[in-house]
């Protein structure tokens, strides 16, 4: 009886202790698996390509077109302004001799009584522009527009009007001698009291009244 009690004190013993050896293992066990498990590489997440906008291109930059006013000082200062606005300008006994105002727009400018001797005003825009009593010999005005223009009494010694619009021009008193009107359109141009070349009256009869 003893010896069956004694054996299995024995057994009981022989299971407490391997089963606290297995929970020791275990408790030391568990800080490697446990590190092991921080140590894991973490898997590395793609990192879509960065897209870059394109620079949108720099639009050309806008000039503000220059005011009458502006384009008066520059005529005045440099005797040059092609192809300017000069609408409604005023010029009255401006000295505007040998400027270079090619395909500048005068329409309706005051011009009474200025100096246009030798000025460039080819294919310049001068409809119902007031040049009354100004100087205008020797200008180029071919290919000009001056319909409706106020020419009375101008000098016009020796202008090229060769294809200008003279069309109801008022060219009363002007002085057209050795003016070059080669193509002009007369039509309803008021020549009473001009000076006209010999001639002028038979080649355009019907040009003007």
């Amino acid at each position: 009886m003893n010896k069956l009690t004694s054996k299995k004190l024995a057994s009981w013993i022989l299971s407490t202790v391997f089963l606290a050896f297995v929970a020791v293992f275990s408790l030391l066990d568990q800080p490697y698996a446990l590190a092991q498990s921080e140590t894991l590489p973490t898997p590395t997440e793609s990192t879509p390509p960065t897209v870059v906008s394109p620079v949108p291109a720099t639009p050309p930059t806008m000039w503000a077109v220059d005011s009458v006013a502006a384009n008066v000082r520059r005529l005045l200062t440099t005797n040059e302004c092609v192809g300017c606005n000069l609408y409604e300008a005023q010029l009255e006994g401006a000295n505007l001799q040998s400027a270079n105002l090619e395909g500048a727009n005068l329409q309706k400018a005051e011009l009474e009584k200025a100096n246009l001797q030798g000025t460039n005003l080819q294919a310049a825009d001068l409809r119902e522009v007031d040049l009354s009593k100004a100087n205008i010999a020797g200008a180029n005005l071919t290919g000009a527009n001056l319909y409706d223009a106020d020419l009375e009494a101008a000098n016009l010694q020796g202008t090229n009007l060769s294809g200008a619009n003279l069309q109801k021009a008022d060219l009363q008193k002007t002085n057209l001698v050795t003016a070059n009107i080669q193509g002009a359109n007369l039509m309803g141009a008021d020549l009473e009291d001009a000076v006209i070349p010999p001639g002028m009256m038979a080649q355009y009869p019907y040009q003007y009244q």
